[in-house]
């Protein structure tokens, strides 16, 4: 949350962020862009401002061998973009796929509830990111099966606007 401090300036209760999250949020791993990467994903909402650009680089055994992120947002979307990283690496692509918001948000110990939707970020921009791979190299994986890049993020809002829907 952020609130005035009385000095005109913003603060941020920390007291929402395990020590996991502030961590990988102040000290982020694998930030920035491969130059001529195998597989770019971005990925975000623009109601809201939070963007997300994963590159990827592939072996010939299928084997994510770098990974790196740009990400425009909270701590939360930087901590998840940094830990959805550092989880693929040496991953297989398959497998990579598998990859979900929830097995990020346990790696990190916890988000709190309003902070939900920064961990499906990574997860979609790590699939947009395999799915430019895989059409880039004519490949076809099980794990994108049904997956469209360019679907509108529609769960992108706050737990408390569920009840609304």
């Amino acid at each position: 949350m952020v609130s005035g401090n009385g000095t005109g300036r913003m603060v941020i209760d920390m007291a929402l962020y395990n020590d996991k999250v502030m961590e990988y949020f102040m000290n982020p791993h694998n930030v920035g862009e491969i130059e001529n990467p195998d597989g770019k994903g971005t990925y975000g909402s623009p109601v809201c401002g939070d963007m997300m650009q994963i590159t990827i680089s592939v072996d010939d055994n299928d084997v994510i061998t770098d990974a790196k992120f740009k990400t425009f947002g909270c701590g939360s979307a930087i901590a998840s973009s940094s830990m959805a990283t550092d989880m693929i690496i040496g991953m297989k692509v398959e497998d990579a796929l598998e990859l979900s918001n929830q097995k990020i948000i346990d790696e990190l110990g916890g988000l709190p509830a309003v902070k939900i939707h920064c961990s499906v970020l990574a997860e979609h921009a790590i699939k947009a990111a395999i799915y430019d791979y895989a059409q880039k190299h004519g490949k076809t994986y099980k794990g994108l099966e049904g997956f469209d890049p360019n679907e509108e993020e529609d769960h992108h809002h706050d737990v408390e606007d569920e009840d609304e829907e």
